[in-house]
């Protein structure tokens, strides 16, 4: 099982706008693991922090492009379904360093 870490990165020219303006948040860098696993002919491959990101494809390649798209389609969902909750929700940005 080979394990690789996925990280999305914004061009330097998107944050610097992102920065200036004042009112949008600046996006930040997520670092996550990702798993694959090849078996009869298919590639396998999943985000270990996040259960339900996980996909597949005829090679290593297509399954980086498909887990990277599958990704950012929960994180997204994610996003907008904890959006107008309740006036009782708050949103914080939240830190973890976990140990080895």
């Amino acid at each position: 099982m080979n394990q690789f870490a996925i990280v999305i990165v914004y061009p330097e020219k998107m944050l610097e706008k992102v920065k200036n303006s004042g009112n949008i948040k600046v996006p930040m860098k997520r670092e996550f693991t990702a798993v694959y696993e090849k078996q009869d002919g298919w590639v396998s491959a999943w985000i270990e922090e996040i259960p339900g990101v996980n996909t597949q494809g005829k090679t290593m390649r297509e399954a980086r492009a498909n887990l990277k798209e599958a990704l950012n389609l929960i994180l997204e969902v994610n996003k907008s379904l904890s959006f107008g909750k309740s006036v009782n929700t708050k949103r914080e940005t939240f830190s973890l360093v976990l140990s080895a």
